[in-house]
């Protein structure tokens, strides 16, 4: 886990805020978003057409029922032989290019994560991505931990493999609960998960306010989940002031003018 620097704040809290990356704080898949980007940069057009392959190949994996795990462990084997150095350089670069679009971050999570700061919450990204990529959105955001998928680098070369497993599913949990330890006067009941896929269910249901992210199918398997609707900003009504429903029964959404509005924008 890598904390990412933040401003001090003189708010404390009792409660976490974890949050999946791709397609929940940011809309796009970065992993893939950054391949084309990289590997076109450095190698014209004989790159493009490698991270092309690359996609349809991984992309075709996972659709033949290979587990998304494994499917993560391929991706990294792509970087072999690339130098650590020019590929964080090459992160910051693709989240500078990025995010100077307006639709760069989900508007409905990131208003979200800056509510939960401001009333002292640390956030925690929790992503399958690596350090390159999650790295530059955390220090944005300001976000206090980092806990991704960590490529091996030998010699200042990435080998391929990966350093411990990837950060998706069980090890989102598992993920949760390390964190935790380290903040033994928090109660996981207290503390908030944001994720948008079946892989991010080990994390949403380790806290006790889960917020599923533009998938109504997917509020139904979280218990207690909240829907946070995309495509709109954060509904004013859904919050208390200081960003949280604190002291409240979670709801199953956070209003139905919310999710009209949000069915609406599908």
């Amino acid at each position: 886990m890598t904390p990412a620097p933040e401003e001090p704040s003189v708010v404390q809290s009792d409660r976490l805020a974890f949050s999946d990356l791709d397609e929940t704080l940011i809309d796009c898949k970065s992993m893939f978003d950054f391949l084309d980007f990289y590997l076109g940069d450095r190698y014209g057009a004989s790159g493009v057409r490698r991270a092309a392959r690359v996609r349809a190949e991984l992309v075709a994996l996972v659709a033949a029922g290979t587990p998304r795990e494994q499917a993560n462990r391929a991706y990294y084997r792509v970087w072999a032989g690339e130098r650590e150095e020019s590929v964080r350089a090459a992160g910051w670069e693709w989240f500078a290019q990025r995010s100077r679009s307006a639709g760069f971050y989900i508007a409905a999570t990131r208003e979200a994560l800056t509510r939960h700061r401001a009333a002292g919450d640390p956030v925690v990204l929790v992503s399958g991505s690596f350090p390159a990529l999650v790295e530059p959105v955390a220090r944005d955001i300001g976000a206090a931990h980092v806990v991704c998928s960590r490529p091996e680098v030998r010699r200042g070369v990435f080998t391929g493999e990966l350093v411990g497993e990837p950060v998706i599913g069980e090890e989102k949990r598992r993920a949760v609960r390390a964190l935790l330890r380290a903040y033994p006067h928090v109660d996981p009941a207290d503390c908030y998960g944001y994720g948008d896929h079946v892989s991010d269910l080990p994390m949403l249901t380790e806290v006790g306010h889960p917020v599923v992210v533009g998938d109504p199918d997917l509020v139904d398997r979280v218990p207690g989940a909240r829907l946070l609707p995309v495509g709109r900003p954060l509904p004013p009504d859904a919050l208390t002031a200081d960003g949280l429903t604190a002291g409240q029964p979670v709801a199953r959404e956070l209003t139905a003018g919310a999710l009209a509005a949000g069915a609406a924008a599908r």
